[in-house]
């Protein structure tokens, strides 16, 4: 038996479902239509050729959903805002990881000059600090041609001394691109409703799903694929695990949570990630056991317990999270070639070194891959962009 919160679908069923009352009425027309000397039950007995090629073709359509379709005709993302992976679709996921692969070796290893944003200037408003989505950002950009612009919350006051509807105006005449790092996720919804340019999240209260691109490109650069690996997350029921959830099913992958009671992700979260589980044949699972998350996972996950706006509540966090840092004892028990992800900054109570200075630990092409894929998402938002690499392999 499966524990609560596994989704398991195969989709040959619901083709059976759908096969069954038309074959069986070819069977019992009169005269038949088909084989007169076949019975409508024997027609679907498990032994019988009829359930057997269903059962065939039902398992060909499960692999299939779970590796994502090819795309159908070219995927078109540009003047799209980017709030929240739940907008995009699995090959509109895989079209953002393929191009920022593709500018990562054009500039990293065929030392190309790529100046596809030349002329073109973002806005970088961030409420809350950061290394990686400002360095990323800003050096990424410019990279490209462009002209980043850094405003913190000294510099602009969004609905403060100026409503949000009116900086989305403004900004809008005055740029191409808006990312936003902020607390509230209703403060992007906002920007996006009122502006006429693409707005990213660069985190909010809600998601972070430019991390997800970055961690998702670590681990196909890593594995070689994506579809059929479990990725299971030991910490927090936070910003970085919804948008995990909002983005594993579409790429095939297995999703195993372990957070403490109290600290799981929203309730509305769930059930779209169970949603898309049943959707793409992949499993979620739910629990409070570290252990149980982390057995037969190929990529062990977490994140800080106390993140920014949370300091008062330091003390009661480590102590509700106790045996959730990830040591070598928690690898023992997933697959041999497990790996390890964190977004950073990093505190040892999380990861002790031992895992964060390993073989195992990719947190520094993790690290890295923030500005690729945010140059991948950038250009993509901006311009109708063809990768010249082949298709990667998801």
């Amino acid at each position: 038996m499966y524990p609560v919160g596994v989704i398991i679908i195969d989709p040959w069923l619901d083709l059976v479902s759908w096969c069954r009352p038309r074959l069986v009425a070819y069977v019992t027309a009169d005269p038949p239509l088909l084989w007169p000397h076949v019975s409508a039950a024997g027609l679907f007995s498990p032994n019988s050729r009829v359930w057997k090629c269903l059962h065939s073709l039902g398992r060909s359509q499960s692999r299939h959903m779970s590796a994502g379709s090819a795309a159908h005709g070219p995927v078109k993302l540009r003047g799209r805002s980017f709030l929240t992976l739940k907008d995009f679709g699995s090959d509109e996921i895989k079209k953002l990881l393929w191009a920022s692969a593709d500018i990562k070796h054009r500039i990293k290893q065929n030392k190309e000059h790529l100046p596809l944003l030349q002329g073109k200037s973002i806005a970088m408003i961030f409420e809350k600090r950061s290394t990686r989505t400002r360095m990323s950002t800003e050096t990424g950009f410019a990279l490209l041609g462009g002209h980043p612009c850094f405003l913190t919350s000294q510099d602009i006051h969004l609905g403060v001394n100026e409503s949000s509807t009116d900086t989305a105006r403004v900004l809008s005449g005055l740029c191409d691109i808006v990312l936003a790092r902020v607390y509230s996720h209703a403060t992007l919804e906002d920007l996006a409703k009122d502006t006429s340019i693409p707005i990213i999240n660069g985190l909010s209260d809600m998601y972070h799903p430019i991390q997800i691109l970055a961690d998702f490109l670590t681990l196909q650069e890593h594995y070689g694929s994506l579809n059929g690996l479990t990725l299971s997350w030991i910490g927090d029921g936070n910003n970085v695990l919804h948008s995990f959830m909002m983005t594993a099913a579409k790429l095939g992958v297995h999703l195993k949570i372990a957070t403490p009671k109290g600290y799981e992700p929203e309730q509305s979260v769930i059930q779209e990630a169970q949603r898309l589980s049943a959707e793409f044949g992949t499993q979620l699972v739910l629990t409070s056991d570290p252990m149980e998350a982390a057995h037969d996972s190929n990529v062990l996950v977490t994140d800080t317990w106390v993140s920014m706006g949370q300091e008062e509540e330091k003390r009661k966090r480590l102590k509700d999270f106790e045996g959730y840092q990830i040591t070598m004892k928690t690898g023992s028990v997933a697959k041999p070639d497990w790996t390890f992800l964190h977004c950073l900054p990093r505190k040892s109570e999380e990861v002790d070194d031992h895992v964060f200075y390993s073989s195992r630990s990719l947190v520094f092409p993790e690290a890295e891959n923030r500005k690729w894929t945010i140059m991948g998402l950038m250009v993509s938002l901006l311009t109708d962009y063809a990768p010249k690499m082949p298709m990667l392999k998801f």
